[in-house]
């Protein structure tokens, strides 16, 4: 049986991965920019014919790296790993580009710019930070001194580093920007997928997650059940205190409804006062069990209104796959329609599907 931190580390790794294939399609396109960026200066006739094999050989061995390394899928998982290493590649690709084509005085030089923003945009600023430091060997091997001395002299560093500064500035720069950006779309990410009142899941953040969970349901054959839960008096609570009081209403249900489940359980609000829950791993007798708790919890739960106390409860509908049904939609629907069937039948009800 899959436990709580299991499943949490899966979900996690899931959205990583889709993360990181969509990174690793920017990357593929920068390695090809730069292919083009050298193979576009050699054939307009910027390398020296001494230096022309060698540049074919860099560009024939750098094509065959990214083809091999990126399309023949030696490494079927994208990591963070792995982009590092084609960082490391494209510097040393750059480095030797450099070496053949007038070293710190070849026009490639802000080839290096493209290894930064890769870094910056894909692997954060502690490894931008190796690369920038990676990127600055470099320039000292390609640096011309005569001696020792002239390499630590403070002429010789001040001129290397005037040439070094800009590209420290991109790769702060870019680091900022990437690190405001991916805070900004987690938190619209966040947004859409939560209740704003509540805070809990809302329906798409439901469907996100319901999903995922459903297909490991399916391919593993584990049980799993649904449950719909409905406020019996929001309506009245509005008309009589206010949507104030309505919204406390809401919360307070969350509030109890969720005291009653696991953490690896899933609470969304559908809407209005619908909510509904996921229990994973639990067939349909102990989906019963939960109902009913959520049922008295909420009974036994006084909501103070203007001084007075007002009683609240819900009707709640019952589905479990596979006995009721093999998709989703199914099970929302026999859930749905069981809760008005307890709301028929009296209200402050659980009704459970037929086995």
């Amino acid at each position: 049986m899959e436990n709580t931190a299991q499943k949490e580390t899966r979900i996690t790794t899931s959205i990583e991965q889709e993360e990181l294939r969509g990174i690793s399609r920017s990357v593929a396109e920068i390695e090809w920019l730069l292919l083009i960026l050298v193979l576009l200066y050699h054939v307009f006739g910027g390398t020296d014919v001494k230096d022309a094999p060698s540049i074919v050989l860099s560009l024939v061995m750098y094509a065959a790296f990214v083809m091999g390394f990126r399309y023949a899928r030696f490494l079927k998982q994208e990591s963070r790993w792995k982009l590092a290493v084609e960082t490391w590649v494209m510097t040393g690709f750059v480095t030797w580009a450099l070496w053949h084509t007038g070293k710190l005085e070849s026009p490639l030089l802000n080839s290096y710019l493209l290894v930064i923003i890769t870094s910056a945009l894909a692997l954060g600023k502690l490894t931008t930070l190796l690369e920038l430091a990676l990127i600055g060997t470099c320039f000292i091997f390609l640096g011309s001194h005569s001696s020792i001395n002239e390499l630590f002299s403070l002429k010789y560093v001040g001129a290397l580093f005037a040439r070094f500064a800009p590209f420290v500035l991109v790769a702060y720069i870019t680091t900022m920007f990437a690190s405001d950006i991916r805070y900004g779309l987690n938190k619209i990410k966040l947004m859409s997928e939560t209740d704003e009142l509540t805070g809990i899941y809302n329906r798409r953040g439901l469907a996100i997650i319901a999903d995922r969970l459903f297909g490991h349901t399916v391919r593993y054959n584990r049980p799993l059940s649904l449950l719909a839960i409905d406020s019996d008096n929001m309506k009245r609570v509005n008309d009589d205190y206010g949507h104030k009081a309505g919204d406390q209403l809401l919360v307070t249900l969350v509030n109890t409804i969720q005291a009653q489940l696991r953490h690896s359980d899933i609470l969304a609000r559908q809407g209005g006062d619908e909510f509904v829950v996921l229990l994973p791993e639990t067939p349909s007798t102990g989906a019963l069990d939960v109902a009913e708790r959520i049922r008295k919890a909420v009974e036994n739960t006084p909501l103070v209104l203007d001084g007075k106390i007002v009683r609240t409860t819900v009707s709640i509908g019952v589905a479990s796959y596979p006995s009721e049904g093999h998709s989703l939609d199914v099970l929302l629907a026999q859930a749905d329609f069981k809760m008005y069937e307890a709301k028929l039948g009296g209200r402050n009800k659980v009704v459970q599907c037929s086995v």
